[in-house]
C-alpha cells in the first residue's frame, strides 16, 4: 500500500481533535459563544479561522431555551394511548408527537420519528437525560443552522476568527449497531464534498462519490467528548477542504439540511 507522497498526491496534514472540558452547565439565557471561549483559552487553544467547532446540541438547547418541564405538559389521548402500549411517560410521548412530523415506527418502546427539522431520529430527539433538572426534557433547536451561525459569529466578535461550526447530536443507523456523532447544523464548513468527476489514482471516473464530511466531523470530535464525560465540544484542527489538497471537488452546501436525503432519491421511503 503507497502513503499519499508515494502515490504522486499532496499529503493532507494530520487532523488534530481536542475536548474543550470545564464548561459549567448550560443554562436557558447563557452565552454560549462566551463559554465556549472560555474553554478554549482554558485549554490553552488560540481559535482559527480553518478551525471546526463542534458543539453538542443538548448545550446549545440548553442555552437557547428549547427545554420543556414535564410539570407543564398535558397528554392528548393519542399520547396517553401510545404510553400505556409501550409503557412510556405520557407526557415525554406527547412531547415526541409535538416534535414530529410523523412517526415512522415504533416497537418496543422506541419511537422513530420525522422530525419537523427532517431529521429521522429516536423520539424526535426529545431527551431527557442531562437535561440540568429534574422533571425535564430538552428539545432539539429550532434552527440548527441558525444556532451554528450564531455561534460562530458569537466567536468571531470575541476572537476574531470565523472558525466552522457544527451542532452535532448522537443518532442510530439503520442496518448499522451503535450508535454515532452527526451534525444537525453547520455553519463557516461545507457539509458535503462531491468528488462526482474526479478521477482516481487509475484515471477511472467517480460518478457518485459524495462524502459527509460534517457528519465525518461530528464523529471525530465524539470520539473525545465521550457520552459520560460531560464534555459538550471539540476542536478540530487540520480538516483540509477537498480542493485545497490537490485532488477532489470543491465542497458544496452551507446547510445541515444538505445532509438530509430527499425524498426523491430515498429508496426506503
Amino acid at each position: 500500500m503507497q502513503d499519499n507522497a508515494s502515490a504522486g498526491s499532496v499529503p493532507r496534514p494530520a487532523l488534530g481533535v481536542y475536548p474543550l472540558p470545564g464548561l459549567p452547565e448550560v443554562r436557558p439565557g447563557d452565552d454560549l459563544p462566551a463559554l465556549l471561549a472560555e474553554a478554549l483559552v482554558a485549554a490553552g487553544l488560540v481559535l482559527r479561522d480553518d478551525d471546526v467547532l463542534v458543539v453538542a446540541q443538548k448545550a446549545v438547547s440548553k442555552a437557547e431555551g428549547s427545554r420543556v418541564a414535564l410539570a407543564e405538559v398535558k397528554p392528548t389521548p393519542a399520547a396517553v394511548r401510545l404510553a400505556g402500549e409501550y409503557g412510556r411517560d405520557a407526557r415525554l410521548v406527547e412531547l415526541v408527537l409535538r416534535e414530529s412530523r410523523r412517526v415512522v415506527r415504533m416497537q418496543a418502546g422506541l419511537m422513530i420519528c420525522e422530525t419537523r427539522h427532517g431529521f429521522i431520529c429516536a423520539n424526535a430527539g426529545v431527551d431527557s437525560s442531562n437535561a440540568g433538572a429534574a422533571e425535564m426534557a430538552v428539545l432539539l433547536p429550532e434552527d440548527p443552522d441558525r444556532s451554528a451561525g450564531l455561534i460562530r459569529a458569537g466567536l468571531h466578535g470575541l476572537t476574531g476568527a470565523a472558525p466552522g461550526v457544527i451542532v452535532a447530536d448522537t443518532f442510530g443507523r439503520p442496518w448499522r449497531a451503535g450508535l454515532t456523532q452527526v451534525a444537525l447544523g453547520v455553519a463557516g464548513v461545507a457539509p458535503l464534498a462531491d468528488y462526482a468527476g474526479e478521477q482516481d489514482d487509475t484515471g477511472r471516473p467517480l460518478r457518485a462519490t459524495v462524502v459527509a464530511v460534517a457528519d465525518e466531523l461530528a464523529g471525530a470530535a465524539g470520539l473525545v467528548c465521550g457520552k459520560l464525560d460531560r464534555v459538550p465540544a471539540a476542536l478540530v484542527r487540520g480538516y483540509l477542504p477537498p480542493g485545497r489538497a490537490g485532488k477532489g471537488a470543491a465542497p458544496r452546501g452551507s446547510s445541515g439540511r444538505d445532509l438530509l436525503r430527499d425524498r426523491l432519491h430515498d429508496l426506503f421511503r
